[in-house]
């Protein structure tokens, strides 16, 4: 492991950047689905259908990962003291479903806000979720010894796809 994923951050500064990190992806949620609706395609019934789908898609991850953490879930990327690393249910498919699920949501609202801003919001919200699973991948797997043979075999966001490789 590199010395920057090793490094130990005082509580405060954890405690902090993790609520930044929530608020973050709240306000970019919000703006997704507060943006004004733009022009740069016809939000025609194909793509409220896909909305839609996606939307429901969405949903159904966050829900099976809320429901599937059980008592281990907290609205924080750092995990809670003596929680169980969860590695059933939809967590056998990706290691982060509930972030996928808002990523999921976040394309549905794009589709139909049509914007250029709402292109930009998700893409902001895709990086920020991105680092978030990546940090608070680095203190699971400090404190599972199992987390990094887990995360080798199961993808991230995409069944099969970002599993953990040596040196991550």
């Amino acid at each position: 492991m590199s010395a920057r994923s090793t490094r130990a951050y005082p509580r405060t500064m954890k405690r902090a950047l993790a609520l930044g990190l929530v608020t973050g992806q709240f306000l970019l949620l919000a703006a997704l689905a507060f943006l004004p609706h733009g022009t740069l395609w016809a939000t025609n019934v194909g793509v409220i259908v896909a909305a839609i789908a996606l939307g429901l898609v969405g949903a159904v991850l966050v829900v099976l990962g809320v429901v599937g953490l059980g008592s281990a879930l907290t609205a924080s990327p750092i995990p809670r003291a003596e929680a169980q690393l969860v590695t059933t249910g939809v967590y056998g498919l990706l290691r982060s479903p509930i972030y996928a699920g808002l990523m999921t949501g976040g394309v549905a609202l794009v589709l139909v806000g049509a914007s250029a801003w709402h292109v930009v919001a998700w893409i902001v919200l895709v990086g920020l979720l991105s680092m978030k699973t990546r940090w608070e991948e680095r203190m699971l797997v400090a404190e599972h010894s199992d987390y990094r043979s887990y995360g080798a075999r199961v993808g991230r966001f995409v069944p099969g796809v970002g599993r953990l490789v040596s040196g991550e």
